[in-house]
């Protein structure tokens, strides 16, 4: 929000010459007020083919109902709930990256909190429909909310973890869509001040009545800082009541009290991953190279490596606490998973999740844009063979080796996870034509004090002795968007 000071030796957010306040705003707004490029419209047409096959599997399985899924007498929750965890976890980085990066002043996140929060509404809505569709009886669905008996219903059981899911996720979406749109307020009135028509009349419905006094930024920071304490907490709460759905249960390999922290430490690890995988080409293909640094990516690697560590310290947590705990049956579900029908879900999550990640510790890969973009991906498979492994692997071998059986997943189900993915991404994909991808308000508060430009500046003033000059200078030997032959004299 407010400018800050920082150490002229710190790496720049911002890269480039002749970088100015009205080149911030033409730069950022280029995909808004122009033409879609080509490879806007390659990507808009494969999302939307995906997002017509969601339609027609949803809309099949609401016509035959979800006895079109594999599902069976044993395993009631499959690829549906996997998908619907695995969607909630991607939607936490967005909340994380605006509210916990904001309330403590990191500047970095001021270039990636927008298309975060957007990840993370898309994210959201796309779990939801994985709940209706299980409902069985979608039309239903409304019922689920605390609605008056005048309705002919009950109230809904507020014992049941399910309820708490459709609480804590509507909670979340409700406060993470003001969030993100309050964002935008300065931004929408900046490219309503700047189109004509039409165009101009939404965006000025849009933008509220933004004038860009003084008494309307005092509020939009002051309110900012709200929202980013309400959001805080949700970081947490979200995914630790979707762990709840396992951990209350009896079940083994569910009933454990690691699986809270285990879940959000994991919905932050995929998040990231997704917010990598989709910046990295927004800043290549929209020429963004200026504004989503290497900084910024290096520091997401960052996260990644930590909230990876703790994912695997808790997978090798769950694996003592089943043989502590001596229950034959806790521990044969863990004996199962490694070993079982499905050993490949296991090694292949934990290759992804715990291995893979870790070659982030090496500088060469936590700063190579192939690299990095290659294992935001990895991770984010690995992420979702976790929540099958969890799932999946704890059913389909019961108390009752007569029961025991094996689950498949039929067209439908892949058709709509599949689906879904399309469904986000071209949500995204429009989101990036009608809405800048990159909070313009905040960057430019970042021009004074961590641009290239105005460290530079410092360094031919003579503000910094020889060794400060050299630690500088090497440390923007990573950048892919500094011309590294203008230093060599300095």
């Amino acid at each position: 929000m407010s400018s800050h000071h920082e150490s002229i030796i710190r790496e720049p957010l911002i890269t480039g010459d002749n970088i100015t306040y009205a080149k911030i705003t033409d730069d950022i707004l280029v995909p808004v007020e122009n033409m879609p490029n080509k490879a806007w419209w390659i990507g808009f047409t494969i999302a939307s083919a995906g997002a017509t096959l969601w339609l027609v599997a949803v809309c099949y399985t609401f016509w035959y109902g979800i006895g079109a899924w594999g599902l069976n007498k044993t395993v009631g929750w499959a690829w549906d709930i996997t998908g619907f965890v695995w969607w909630v976890g991607i939607g936490h980085a967005g909340t994380l990256i605006s509210a916990v990066l904001l309330l403590f002043r990191q500047n970095w996140r001021n270039s990636i909190n927008r298309s975060a929060e957007a990840m993370t509404i898309f994210a959201v809505i796309c779990a939801a429909t994985y709940i209706v569709a299980h409902m069985g009886r979608p039309w239903m669905a409304l019922y689920s909310l605390p609605l008056p008996n005048q309705y002919g219903s009950l109230w809904v059981n507020f014992n049941s973890p399910l309820i708490w899911d459709v609480f804590a996720i509507s909670t979340y979406f409700s406060v993470s869509l003001v969030f993100w749109y309050t964002g935008l307020l300065p931004d929408i009135a900046t490219i309503r001040d700047r189109a004509t028509g039409l165009r101009r009349r939404i965006y000025s419905v849009m933008s509220f009545g933004w004038n860009g006094s003084v008494k309307t930024w005092q509020r939009f920071e002051a309110v900012s800082l709200v929202l980013a304490g309400v959001s805080t907490p949700l970081v947490l709460s979200v995914h630790t009541i979707v762990s709840m759905d396992f951990a209350t249960s009896l079940e083994p390999g569910w009933h454990t009290t690691i699986f809270p922290p285990y879940f959000v430490a994991g919905a932050i690890f995929s998040g990231f991953a997704m917010v990598l995988t989709l910046l990295l080409v927004v800043r290549k293909v929209m020429g963004l190279e200026n504004y989503i640094t290497m900084f910024h990516i290096e520091s997401m690697n960052k996260i990644i490596i930590l909230t990876g560590s703790i994912v695997g310290v808790a997978y090798l947590t769950e694996f003592f606490i089943a043989w502590y705990s001596g229950s034959e049956y806790e521990q044969y579900a863990f004996i199962n998973r490694s070993t079982g029908p499905y050993w490949w879900a296991y090694w292949t999550m934990m290759t992804c999740n715990v291995i893979t990640p870790q070659l982030f510790w090496i500088k060469k890969i936590r700063v190579s844009i192939p690299a990095t973009w290659v294992l935001s991906i990895i991770v984010n498979i690995g992420m979702w063979f976790e929540r099958f492994v969890i799932i999946v692997t704890s059913l389909h071998r019961d108390y009752l080796p007569s029961s025991w059986v094996m689950f498949y997943p039929t067209w439908v189900e892949v058709s709509i996870f599949v689906g879904s993915i399309g469904v986000f991404f071209t949500l995204f994909l429009l989101f990036l034509r009608v809405l800048p991808s990159i909070a313009m308000a905040e960057v430019k508060l970042l021009l004074k004090s961590s641009s290239e430009q105005e460290k530079k500046k410092l360094l031919q003033q003579g503000q910094l002795d020889g060794a400060q000059t050299e630690f500088y200078k090497e440390n923007l030997i990573k950048y892919d968007s500094i011309e590294k032959a203008e230093y060599v004299n300095i």
